[in-house]
């Protein structure tokens, strides 16, 4: 394990790049949202959790470090691989930031993207990211339709009308650390999402555009374990949707999203 030294000091946002195999776009990602966060006046982290990359990952996170030392960049370099939602909720821990966002490590997001979601940071508990599916450059068509199918069974479940629950939301890190999801699999975002709109924390959907899907055909997003993971979300979501009914609970209202926010 690698991490290099930093103060105690709390910053508006902790953003925890997860790198698997990303040699080509690691570094990009690290630039992309250093320099959207600066631009936008926040004061941040950027944590790199690299789950046992096979390439030269490492190595390249390591040189930019080294050329780069003023940027507030950290390296954990696991033993063993871990996976996506428990690097997800080991950053959250890592942190020190008011917010928490993840941004992978193969860089999907453009930096207009970013900044449209970065610029709503304290405006509400979560900040949910969605866009037109149709516009995502390279997702395979099955992979639409199954996201499309996935929402909807969500907000079947739930009674949420939620627009896109598999984006990385912005949240207060501390919701990650206390209510961070049972699910490790596909759905461990909506797992995340819904407990937290159950236990009724304020939440914003804010329009993004322009995501590149750099797996396409490659995702494995399709197969037995996925399958029984999001099986086990949509049972805890189910579950948890009977005991706020029996207790009488309300659904949270969303803060409104204006679009002069973004300028």
């Amino acid at each position: 394990m690698n991490v290099s030294g930093r103060d105690d000091n709390v910053v508006d946002i902790t953003v925890v790049v997860t790198c698997y195999n990303e040699e080509d776009f690691v570094v990009d990602t690290i630039e992309n949202v250093s320099g959207v966060l600066q631009r936008i006046g926040c004061s941040y982290e950027i944590i790199v959790i690299d789950d046992v990359s096979k390439d030269h990952s490492v190595e390249r996170v390591s040189a930019f470090m080294a050329s780069h030392p003023d940027l507030p960049v950290t390296l954990r370099v696991n033993e063993r691989n871990r996976g996506l939602a428990n690097n997800y909720i080991e950053g959250a821990f890592m942190g020190r930031g008011r917010y928490y966002r993840l941004c992978c490590g193969d860089n999907p997001e453009p930096g207009e993207s970013l900044a449209a979601l970065f610029s709503h940071v304290g405006k509400a508990d979560m900040i949910l990211a969605y866009h037109n599916q149709d516009e995502i450059e390279g997702k395979h068509y099955m992979r639409k339709r199954i996201s499309h199918l996935f929402t909807w069974l969500v907000n079947t479940i739930s009674g949420y009308r939620i627009k896109y629950y598999n984006g990385s939301a912005i949240h207060l890190r501390y919701n990650v650390m206390r209510w961070h999801p049972s699910s490790y699999g596909f759905g461990f975002q909506a797992d995340i999402v819904t407990t937290l709109l159950d236990e009724g924390v304020s939440y914003m959907q804010v329009p993004v555009r322009g995501a590149i899907d750099r797996k396409g055909r490659g995702s494995t997003s399709i197969n037995l374990r996925n399958f029984l993971s999001v099986s086990h979300t949509l049972l805890e979501i189910a579950f948890r949707r009977i005991r706020r009914m029996m207790y009488g609970r309300t659904m949270p209202k969303p803060v409104e999203h204006h679009q002069h926010d973004e300028g």
